[in-house]
């Protein structure tokens, strides 16, 4: 059997492109079992994580659009970095769609942060925002959702 260890750590590129050429001929015992399986691990964890950041960075500018409407005018960015995140979140979700489960979590988790990054941001004393999101997932997904004071 051969070791594959070398070009995994010397050169990643070849080694997926080799994995991928022994996976299309059938070569079983010829694959990197434990590399590509920390490989595909991997790759899910990118795209939670992908989800994870896109979700705190929607809230936050929600929270922003929400709290703050007098800027709403000034700030013409939060409506395209909403509707912009909202784009992108869907095209993930369908894509990975098992990853629709994890929103809610994601949402709760991911909350205190975006508060945190609004309140940088717009300097509005904390108890502005509610201690939990406002929101619900199926809204802040929404493209037809738009928070108003």
């Amino acid at each position: 059997m051969k070791t594959h260890a070398p070009l995994y750590d010397e050169d990643f590129y070849a080694w997926t492109q080799e994995q991928a050429a022994l996976l299309r001929a059938k070569k079983w015992r010829e694959l990197d079992y434990g590399n590509l399986a920390e490989e595909l691990e991997a790759l899910g964890k990118r795209d939670r994580r992908e989800l994870e950041h896109r979700l705190e960075v929607l809230v936050m500018h929600l929270l922003k659009w929400r709290y703050q409407p007098e800027r709403r005018d000034r700030s013409r960015g939060w409506r395209s970095t909403i509707r912009e995140q909202r784009r992108r979140l869907t095209r993930l979700l369908r894509d990975s769609p098992s990853l629709r489960s994890e929103v809610p979590a994601l949402l709760d988790d991911g909350y205190p942060h975006a508060c945190g990054k609004a309140l940088d941001e717009t300097r509005l004393p904390p108890e502005t925002f509610p201690p939990t999101c406002p929101w619900t997932a199926v809204q802040v997904l929404d493209d037809a959702f738009w928070p108003e004071a």
